[in-house]
């Protein structure tokens, strides 16, 4: 054990996580010459186009230190505020972190957040300075920042260049002197906590964990402590490039475990893996359960995949712990599923993953967040979606969540910035100067403000500078008001939305806009109308696609025209009562991304 580094690698979105993990292989020879390319730990196609990490990726590596051999466990996080559950498990199987820094953008708001996770943990942190290669590097100042931030040395903090593999020997020999070993008893009674799981079509649901104290062995019994099911470890091994299986683990390690388990609920991210016949006491504290932020439906296209659809969800939270879902039903989209996620980036690669590792064609609604709704006689009701509103009459009020936003960005950017949170309702609390040119700004905002395209409009009003983190605070009264859609007079639920009442006629207007250039023309007029309870604030018409009844005739009296055109009025009033309007998808998408 006094062998064995455990480490993590935390960071801000593109700050060169991955690539330093990347030189850390080459440089401890974990991976032979021709199996090399960049990003390897990112083996999901999604991540290398995005060029951004989703799953946390655990790897063994071997790393010879004056005639000694060390073995580093090293799990590569995301940087993505969306992410940020994938961090906490891995900080929590860890006891060593190198916190990475941009050398040409400095510290960003997610470096902090995850910086502060670390500690919590009392994870022993290296600063590693990256990028210094790059002529628009500013070594000074970020040193300067970090010395502010974790009370280091000047002389802590490493140089390097994850690109040209600068300062890379420094990190591995810092790991060795500074990283504590895991301390644990290898003769106690075994406790192993699961930090993360992935399906396997044909091994089945294969765990991964990090042994804390006592000795597993490959052929034991083995309990799941909270589920309280029990196996055969048929396979365990550490994880290499690819899975490197093993005849026993004793604490201190990470592996993963086969046992043959078909069905996903019965394994749980932060369960304790322990022996059937000699049971450890208690379990170990996972970590703390995920609250999502952002809720939508997701629906199959086709009404006869709902099965396939739980089974394919089942298996991606396996590799997800964050998502979280239960059935629903829609009048217009039929069975589906009210998922839970972390923010919109982490919607959108579940949607894809969806559709790319179970080829699932999903239809998703307009994400909301939950609000309790407390009626006129005391009962609270947790609302995610607005067809579950009570009737008016009997609301006493409703309450939103809201969150502290902290945005770090240039000192120039702050009179924009200020300007758009306080249009999205938010209330200005704090502002630090970092250094003299930048600033840290906090802000406490309703969540269902941000929801939409809050993100993107930080980006491109400071250039791509700003960075944004936030955390749940608080629930508080608010002034929202249901907003349905009615086509031909019958209510879409799908695009119904809960909104603060100062921007639903605005946003109803926009909403039937868009609808009328999406909605195919049919044989008769139809009325796109968004309403506030039975007050229609909003109408556009999609017109008839009409024939020219009286193009036939020629001469005659106007009676005869006359007969032609009302026979054609009959027949378009019948068809408007028995005919219905299809939504196409665009439609759904296109509330999502209204302006």
């Amino acid at each position: 054990m006094n062998k064995t580094r455990n480490f993590c690698i935390i960071a801000h979105i593109d700050h060169g996580k991955s690539t330093l993990a990347d030189r850390l292989l080459e440089k401890t020879n974990t991976l032979p010459e021709r199996e090399r390319m960049d990003q390897v730990l990112d083996n999901m196609d999604l991540e290398r186009e995005r060029g951004i990490t989703i799953k946390s990726h655990a790897i063994q590596m071997l790393y010879s230190c004056k005639g000694d051999e060390y073995t580093f466990n090293l799990i590569d996080t995301p940087g993505h505020v969306d992410f940020s559950y994938e961090v906490s498990r891995s900080i929590a199987a860890c006891e060593g972190a190198l916190l990475v820094v941009d050398a040409t953008q400095g510290i960003q708001a997610q470096t902090i957040s995850n910086l502060y996770m670390a500690i919590d943990h009392d994870l022993e942190v290296i600063p590693v300075l990256n990028k210094m290669d790059m002529a628009s590097a500013m070594p000074d100042e970020a040193k300067d920042q970090i010395v502010d931030l974790i009370g280091c040395r000047r002389d802590d903090i490493i140089e390097a260049s994850a690109k040209t593999g600068m300062g890379i020997d420094a990190i591995l020999e810092r790991i060795v002197n500074i990283v504590p070993p895991p301390e644990g008893d290898p003769s106690a009674p075994l406790q192993a906590l699961i930090f993360d799981s992935v399906f396997n079509p044909f091994r089945g649901i294969i765990a991964y964990y990090k042994i804390i104290n006592g000795t597993l062995r490959k052929g034991e019994m083995v309990k799941f402590y909270n589920t309280g099911r029990e196996y055969d470890a048929d396979e365990i091994g550490v994880l290499r490039i690819k899975q490197d299986p093993r005849d026993s683990l004793s604490a201190g390690n990470v592996g993963y475990i086969i046992s043959g388990i078909k069905e996903s609920r019965e394994v749980k991210v932060g369960d304790t893996i322990t022996h059937r016949d000699k049971p450890c006491d208690k379990a170990i504290a996972g970590f703390e359960d995920v609250k999502p932020m952002v809720f939508a439906g997701i629906y199959p296209v086709d009404a006869d995949d709902y099965e396939d659809l739980r089974t394919s969800i089942e298996k991606l939270q396996l590799n997800d712990a964050s998502l979280t879902f239960e059935p629903e039903s829609s009048a217009a989209l039929g069975f589906g599923f009210r998922c839970g996620f972390l923010g919109l980036l982490h919607m959108e690669i579940v949607q894809e993953r969806l559709d790319r590792e179970f080829d699932m064609d999903v239809i998703t609604t307009v994400p909301n967040v939950s609000y309790d709704v407390y009626t006129s006689s005391g009962e609270k009701i947790e609302v995610h979606n607005p067809s579950g509103l009570p009737p008016v009459t009997n609301i006493d009020r409703i309450e939103e969540p809201f969150i502290k936003a902290q945005v770090i960005t240039k000192s120039d950017f702050v009179g924009n910035i200020m300007t758009l949170c306080i249009d999205k309702r938010g209330t200005f609390k704090n502002q630090i100067y970092l250094t003299s040119d930048r600033v840290e700004l906090t802000f406490e905002m309703p969540l269902a403000e941000i929801v939409f395209d809050f993100y993107d409009k930080l980006k491109s009003l400071s250039r791509g500078y700003a960075s944004f983190d936030y955390y749940h605070s608080s629930y508080q009264k608010a002034d929202l008001v249901r907003l349905d859609v009615l086509l031909n007079g019958e209510m879409v639920d799908a695009l119904s939305t809960l909104i603060f009442r100062g921007h639903a006629y605005d946003f109803g207007r926009k909403m039937c806009v868009k609808l009328k250039e999406l909605i195919p023309r049919q044989q008769f007029d139809i009325a796109v109308q968004a309403a506030i309870g039975a007050k229609i604030i909003a109408r556009e018409t999609v017109k008839a696609v009409r024939k020219d009844v009286t193009a036939k005739c020629y001469g005659g009296d106007i009676t005869r025209k006359r007969k032609l055109l009302e026979k054609q009025k009959k027949g378009k009033k019948r068809m408007r009562q028995v005919g219905n309007v299809e939504v196409p998808q665009q439609a759904f998408l296109a509330v999502l991304k209204m302006d």
